[in-house]
C-alpha cells in the first residue's frame, strides 16, 4: 500500500502538485477563517445578553425596599436586605464593567473606579445627612479603611495570587509612580494635615482650610484623570499587548442599556445600605466593637466586586489592569468623597473629622512606604504579596482589638 501511494504522487506532475497543494491550503485557510468568523460571531453574540441577575438583583432590593417600607424591620428582613445589597453591587459592578468594555482601555478603569465611589459618596453622604454628631468621623474612617483595604488587601492578594501562578509579573511603572505620588500627597492632606492645623483644636479643619482641600483634593484627582486618559495613557497600558485577553465591545445598545440598569443599581444599593445602617451599628455595638468598624464595612463592600475584578486580572497575568483598578479605585476614594462630603459639612454645617489617631498615621505611613517599594521596581514576586497581606491583617486586628 505505501508503495503504490509513492508510485500514485510519482506519476503527478510538478504543476499539479502545485494546484493540489494550494487547493488544500485554502481548504484549510477556509477552515480556520470559519472558525474564527465562530469564534467572533459567538462572542459578538455573548456581548450583546444582558445576563438575568443583572437587572433581577437590583428589582429584588427594590422590592425587599418596598416591603421594608410597609411593614417595617425585622431580622429577616434584615437578611434578606444584605443579600440584596451585595447582590445588587455585583450587578452595578458588572454594568460598569459593559460600559468600560465599551469605552475602551484605561478609560474603562476610569468608569468602574467612578462607578465604585459613587456607592461609596452615596453611603456616607445619605449617613451624615441623616445622622448626628456620631458620623463626624465616618469619612474618615471610610476613606483610611478604603485605602488599607485597596494598598494592603487587594494588591496583596493580587501579588500573592499572581506570583504563585506566573512567579514573576510585571507592570508599567511610570504608571504606578503616577498614581502612588498622588494618593501620598492626597492622603496626606486630608487625613494627617488636619491634625496640625492650628486653626481649630482637634482633627478638623477650618471652613476656608476644607474648602480649599476640597479644591486641591478635585483638582488633584482631575489632574490624574486627564494624565491617565490623554496626556500619557501610554504609562497605563498593559505591558505586552499581544499576551492581553481581547474582548469583543458591547454594541451602543448593550452600553445604553447597562447604564440605564447601572443607575438604578447605584440608586437601590444606597437606599439598601441606608435601611441597614440601623442594624449594623446595633451589631458593632452589641459586640463593642469601635465606630470606626462601620467605615471598614461600607469600604469593604464598595470595594468588594473591584477587588474580585482585580484578583481574577492577577491570576490571568494581567496585573497591569490590577494596579489600574487598585490604585484608580483609592484615588477616586479621596478625591471625589473628601469634595462631597466637604460640601455637605459646610453646606448643611455637619461636623466633620479628617484626622487619623496616632496608631491609624502609623498604619498609613508604614502602608505607603511599603506600597512605593512594592511598585517601585515595575516587577513583583509572592514576596511583596505576602508582606501586604499581612499588613492587613495587623489593619484589622487593631481596628477590632485597638
Amino acid at each position: 500500500m505505501q508503495a503504490s501511494r509513492v508510485q500514485i504522487v510519482t506519476l503527478i506532475s510538478p504543476s499539479d502538485r502545485i494546484a493540489i497543494d494550494t487547493t488544500v491550503r485554502s481548504k484549510l485557510f477556509d477552515t480556520v477563517r470559519s472558525r474564527e468568523v465562530s469564534s467572533i460571531l459567538m462572542a459578538l453574540a455573548n456581548s450583546v445578553r444582558t445576563p438575568w441577575w443583572s437587572w433581577t438583583w437590583p428589582t429584588l432590593g427594590f422590592l425587599i425596599l418596598v416591603v421594608h417600607f410597609l411593614l417595617g424591620s425585622g431580622s429577616v428582613l434584615h437578611s434578606a436586605e444584605a443579600f440584596a445589597l451585595i447582590a445588587t453591587v455585583f450587578a452595578a459592578v458588572f454594568h460598569a464593567e459593559v460600559i468600560a468594555l465599551r469605552v475602551g482601555e484605561p478609560f474603562g478603569t476610569l468608569v468602574l473606579a467612578l462607578a465604585v465611589t459613587t456607592i461609596e459618596v452615596a453611603l456616607i453622604v445619605s449617613l451624615m445627612i441623616t445622622g448626628g454628631t456620631e458620623t463626624a468621623s465616618l469619612a474618615r474612617d471610610t476613606l483610611f479603611a478604603a485605602v488599607m483595604i485597596v494598598c494592603n488587601g487587594i494588591i496583596g492578594i493580587c501579588l500573592l495570587a499572581g506570583g504563585l501562578r506566573h512567579r514573576e509579573q510585571g507592570f508599567q511603572l511610570l504608571g504606578a509612580n503616577a498614581a502612588l505620588s498622588v494618593l501620598i500627597a492626597l492622603t496626606t492632606l486630608t487625613l494627617i494635615l488636619p491634625n496640625v492645623t492650628t486653626s481649630t483644636l482637634g482633627p478638623t479643619f477650618s471652613r476656608s482650610q476644607l474648602a480649599f482641600a476640597a479644591i486641591v483634593s478635585l483638582t488633584l484627582y482631575g489632574s490624574f484623570v486627564v494624565v491617565q486618559t490623554l496626556r500619557h495613557r501610554e504609562y497605563f497600558l498593559p505591558v505586552g499587548l499581544d499576551s492581553e485577553e481581547t474582548h469583543v465591545p458591547p454594541t451602543n445598545k448593550v452600553a445604553l442599556i447597562s447604564a440605564g440598569l447601572l443607575l438604578i443599581a447605584l440608586v437601590v444599593v444606597v437606599a439598601l445600605a441606608k435601611a441597614l445602617t440601623p442594624a449594623i451599628e446595633h451589631g458593632i455595638a452589641a459586640a463593642g466593637a469601635p465606630e470606626g468598624v462601620v467605615g471598614i464595612i461600607i469600604a469593604g463592600l464598595v470595594l468588594l466586586p473591584e477587588g474580585l475584578a482585580s484578583y481574577r486580572a492577577a491570576t490571568a497575568n494581567r496585573l497591569q489592569t490590577s494596579v489600574n483598578l487598585a490604585l484608580g479605585s483609592a484615588l477616586a476614594s479621596l478625591g471625589l468623597t473628601i469634595p462631597a462630603v466637604a460640601g455637605i459639612s459646610l453646606f448643611l454645617g455637619k461636623p466633620l473629622t479628617l484626622g487619623l489617631g496616632l496608631k491609624d498615621e502609623v498604619l498609613l505611613i508604614l502602608t505607603l512606604v511599603l506600597t512605593i517599594l512594592t511598585l517601585g521596581t515595575g516587577r513583583t514576586t509572592v514576596l511583596q504579596g505576602m508582606v501586604h497581606i499581612l499588613m492587613f491583617a495587623v489593619f484589622l486586628f487593631l481596628a477590632v482589638a485597638p
